[in-house]
């Protein structure tokens, strides 16, 4: 309805319209499984909080009116929505959700990996989103899929959604996650995967993959 109204009013005033409202619909998808100790998990999401307060990464979500939801998950029937989605409409909401972020409750602690049911997840959360441009799904974790479908499964479905998925490997206990990743999880044109040396590089490295997600900045991660 939104773009066939977008199309009568570019008509009539003879000037473009955009038929995308949402510039960004970004499902945020973190690891919470048995290897993720009680401090891994609060430096997990007191860093993504952090990482949505920059002020550029903040700016752009708020320029794009961008809508955000957070994803827990762990084994195969262990995947939550733990914040469902938040329109982005000016930096009280952002602050809002970095604060829900920070204060959201760990559902489970000692179960399995499922990379596929996570991404399955968050393929359906899009479903209620249909006006945003762009659709990203920013799946963090530290361990390979070991449980459940295989990530690359599900690539034929996201593909036909048009959805993207980035990876951040936190490689504490795995030095190969990162080319696991790059194989297995991420999907979509531009797609990429970010690198954690350790849990306690995760705050930076999430910064650094939500500013190249949310304001398309391209320069390399490492630097």
């Amino acid at each position: 309805m939104k773009r066939a109204l977008a199309a009568l009013l570019s008509l009539a005033t003879g000037f473009p319209v955009p038929a995308f409202a949402c510039d960004l619909a970004l499902v945020l998808a973190v690891d919470i499984s048995g290897s993720v100790d009680a401090n891994e998990y609060r430096v997990q999401m007191d860093g993504l909080a952090e990482g949505l307060r920059d002020g550029v990464v903040s700016e752009a979500m708020v320029r794009g009116q961008a809508r955000v939801v957070l994803l827990q998950w762990s084994g195969s029937t262990r995947q939550e929505v733990s914040i469902p989605w938040v329109e982005i409409t000016g930096f009280a909401a952002v602050e809002a959700l970095a604060t829900r972020i920070e204060q959201v409750e760990r559902p489970w602690r000692n179960y399995s990996t499922a990379i596929g049911e996570a991404l399955d997840l968050g393929l359906t959360q899009f479903e209620t989103v249909p006006d945003c441009k762009r659709r990203v799904i920013d799946l963090s974790g530290d361990g390979t899929s070991n449980e459940g479908r295989l990530p690359s499964e599900i690539h034929p479905a996201l593909q036909g959604a048009n959805v993207t998925v980035n990876a951040l490997a936190i490689e504490e206990s795995d030095a190969d996650l990162t080319s696991y990743y790059f194989e297995h999880v991420i999907q979509g044109e531009g797609a990429f995967v970010a690198t954690a040396t350790t849990f306690a590089d995760y705050p930076s490295r999430i910064r650094m993959k939500l500013l190249r997600e949310v304001a398309r900045q391209t320069a390399a991660l490492d630097q």
